[in-house]
């Protein structure tokens, strides 16, 4: 039930509450395979949605956890703190798969196309070393502000540096897959 209110998109509490769209939604699942449809579009972007929350999440625990770890080994980055390394290395996976238009949804754009698209991107290996080597050269080279960005407070100066590198590496990858450099293609050649 909760899945279906996902997809309801109502316009108000009462659409929300309405039992009639809620059946049509659990029960009468005509448009869910249908490319374009309100409902399958929902569906794909529920991984977005998803791995967005991932690096939220883990950017909420690494700043409590790498703050706690800093203070208490004396450290200001302590070597043992890994934390920050993964939501880097997250960003730099996940951001170069968002659409470009993804504030712009409600356009009815389909996204059929942008979740094979995305799938087979994380299941290449040229573009999970691609963004692995990108985000671990960026993160040991700390180009501007990178570096200034480890001044800040406890976990935050620990998070923040590879946040930013991560975002760094994810715009070179990002112009990496626009120039087809994966080697797979979708669509008519």
């Amino acid at each position: 039930m909760a899945t279906a209110l996902f997809f309801l998109r109502p316009h108000s509490l009462r659409d929300l509450l309405s039992t009639r769209r809620l059946t049509e939604a659990t029960l009468i699942d005509h448009n869910f395979l249908v490319p374009g449809a309100e409902i399958h579009n929902a569906a794909l972007v529920l991984p977005v949605v998803s791995a967005i929350l991932l690096v939220l999440f883990l950017s909420l625990v690494g700043v409590w956890s790498a703050g706690k770890a800093a203070a208490y080994s004396g450290a200001h980055d302590p070597q043992h703190v890994v934390i920050d390394e993964v939501a880097g290395q997250h960003i730099t996976l996940i951001l170069p798969l968002i659409p470009i238009a993804a504030p712009n949804l409600a356009t009815h754009m389909d996204l059929s196309t942008y979740a094979i698209f995305s799938a087979l991107s994380m299941l290449n290996w040229k573009y999970l070393l691609a963004g692995f080597v990108l985000f671990r050269l960026l993160d040991i080279w700390k180009p501007f502000p990178v570096r200034n960005l480890e001044k800040l407070p406890g976990g935050w100066g620990v998070m923040a540096d590879d946040w930013l590198a991560g975002v760094y590496a994810a715009i070179l990858l990002k112009v990496a897959l626009h120039f087809g450099l994966f080697s797979f293609h979708l669509g008519a050649s």
